[in-house]
């Protein structure tokens, strides 16, 4: 198990709290029902104190100089949310059913997004074990669970954490989360967690008040970057790698997300990312971890794969690429950064063949280049999805694809991304087809809430379908409610059929070939038909003809031969009917 270097450390001799406060001389310890005790300073900005009848449920706070009381920034409780007392929890006491389980291939995974408050009615860690035998069933091995940092108010996205250490007492207690992540591994589930390293939330962080958390060297979205490599980043760097590896050693996590990464800047000359990928690795020794970047600029360099195929840094990324020219073609939304995915479907054939459509050529809606080449990259260092919390939420009325698309539209390219062989991401809902909106929602004070009603007005006002008298309040709990996923209408879905179906194919023939699957995969097009062959492991072909488009479409080789393992539509040897998707395998013979 890693030494923890922040927050409560049990011993014989009690609890030694401890805090780095280097822009202290002095701070105080508080236990809740006692008066402050001085903590004692070392000349390397930390604090201890030693607290002989200390114990598990103590609760307690930091005295600054000028009287301030702040919690731990390692807490691993707030019961009373983060501007009140940190709570001692003894994480060693769980007694794990599965502490044998050492993780899944990478390539086997099915990854599910959910948000805990919003998955079930009652929105806990608890709740959620009750739904994973039905995720099983579906042929889900993967949870990827959205932030649960401890965030201010009653509900939240999760990006706005501000106590990495501490899972947000909303949920339910942290041996709950353990509970929970223990369920799915007895059902051969992993369980990834979104981190969020690029930025800390508004409300609620104390960190500034006495270590020296941001810089002005390095500017983000959210205002000075995170100091991960000015005065004092060293511990600033100690701080959040040693959290993620709490997650995987305390918590048995299999992995992450990490949240735009391209927003964590950082002139090291070991960048935290990499960093943070070496260390997350060592420390789960012969456990099978994988760790997923959001990246906006679609660097590549991030994926690359040693001599063996392995990866060196990341194992994949979420293709944001694939869902746009996916999106256009169900929906024909052409707004936005969306227009510079139309047209016909030689981009579609780019993203499934080769990852990024963009790979340093230049993007109309950034004004400038993005990406990098990719083509050299295994299919499985991409993550494809239709939905996903930031393709929902970031509408006008957060609406799903779902709501409005033909449903025939739907069925077309849910039909690609599971059966394709990128890594295929469902978000919560969607296998039955769930209507509720994901909109984005949070929880502060009312200064704080106002500025977010307006700033969400202001960015969504420029996108189509905004109503102003439908657009919903983030900050109202009736939003939040909205979100919440209606389980009483999974027993009526024709949908969840379909979904099964195609993730028990995806198990039984496709799966097996992505092994070591490097190989070459090639694509061309025409309107708005597409074909693509990859080449997977022993040499067999994989191949896709697919026509998404209302008219009827001719493609050259468009029977490919082999054995067709799917399809969808009406079709013949000359023309491929309008939403017609046809999988099929043999042998490898060369390039289309």
């Amino acid at each position: 198990m890693t030494k923890m270097t922040f927050g409560p450390a049990f011993s014989e001799d009690g609890i030694l709290f401890r805090l780095w406060a280097p822009l202290h001389e002095s701070v105080s310890l508080r236990i809740e029902g006692a008066d402050p005790r001085p903590m004692q300073a070392d000349d390397d900005g930390w604090h201890r104190c030693m607290v002989a009848d200390a114990r598990a449920g103590t609760r307690y706070r930091f005295v600054l100089p000028d009287g301030l009381e702040v919690p731990d920034p390692a807490s691993r409780s707030q019961p009373q949310d983060v501007h009140g007392p940190s709570e001692v929890v003894d994480l060693s006491s769980y007694r794990w059913n599965t502490s044998e389980w050492t993780g899944r291939p990478w390539e086997e995974m099915v990854i599910y997004e959910l948000h805990i408050g919003c998955f079930t009615t009652e929105g806990t860690f608890r709740a959620a074990i009750e739904r994973l035998d039905h995720l099983r069933e579906l042929g889900v091995t993967a949870l990827q669970i959205m932030p649960l940092s401890e965030f201010p108010g009653r509900y939240s996205w999760g990006y706005d954490g501000v106590l990495p250490y501490a899972p947000d007492s909303s949920y339910g207690r942290p041996e709950d989360l353990m509970a929970l992540v223990d369920a799915a591994h007895e059902r051969g589930i992993s369980v990834f967690l979104d981190a969020v390293y690029n930025h800390f939330g508004p409300d609620g962080n104390y960190i500034p008040s006495y270590a020296p958390l941001f810089t002005d060297h390095h500017k983000t979205p959210w205002g000075n970057g995170v100091n991960y490599d000015g005065d004092g980043s060293e511990m600033i760097r100690e701080f959040i790698i040693e959290n993620a590896l709490y997650w995987i050693t305390e918590f048995r996590l299999d992995g992450f997300r990490f949240d735009a990464v391209h927003a964590i800047k950082d002139d090291s000359k070991e960048h935290l990312l990499h960093a943070l990928a070496r260390r997350v690795r060592a420390a789960a020794g012969d456990r099978q971890v994988h760790l997923i970047v959001e990246n906006e600029e679609n660097d590549s360099d991030l994926l690359q794969r040693d001599e063996n195929g392995e990866p060196r840094l990341f194992t994949a990324q979420w293709n944001d690429d694939l869902h746009h020219v996916l999106h256009i073609a169900a929906t024909g939304e052409t707004f936005g950064y969306y227009a510079d995915y139309a047209g016909d479907a030689n981009k579609l054939g780019r993203a499934l063949a080769e990852g990024f459509v963009f790979q340093g050529e230049h993007m109309p809606y950034r004004g400038a280049s993005r990406g990098k080449p990719s083509g050299h990259l295994p299919p499985t260092a991409f993550v494809s999805f239709i939905q996903n919390h930031d393709q929902i939420g970031n509408r006008a009325l957060g609406d799903r694809i779902m709501a409005a698309s033909p449903a025939e539209a739907i069925k077309a390219v849910t039909s690609i991304y599971l059966l394709a062989p990128e890594i295929p991401m469902l978000f919560m809902g969607e296998e039955w087809g769930a209507k509720e909106p994901f909109p984005f929602f949070c929880d502060f004070g009312e200064d704080l809430n106002d500025k977010v009603r307006k700033g969400r007005r202001e960015e969504l006002s420029r996108l189509p379908g905004f109503d102003a008298d439908e657009l919903l309040d983030p900050t109202a709990q009736s939003t939040f409610a909205a979100a919440k996923l209606d389980w009483s209408k999974l027993a009526s879905s024709e949908v969840l059929d379909f979904y099964r179906t195609l993730l028990d194919l995806r198990r039984r023939r496709i799966t097996p070939l992505l092994k070591a699957g490097v190989g070459n995969a090639f694509y061309h097009s025409a309107g708005t038909a597409v074909a693509v062959d990859w080449t997977l492991a022993g040499n067999r072909r994989l191949h896709l003809s697919a026509n998404l488009g209302n008219d009827r479409a001719w493609l050259a080789d468009q029977a490919a031969g082999g054995e067709m393992i799917f399809r969808l539509g009406d079709n013949d040897d000359d023309e491929l009917a309008p939403w017609t998707v046809i999988w099929s395998l043999g042998e490898a013979s060369g390039a289309i």
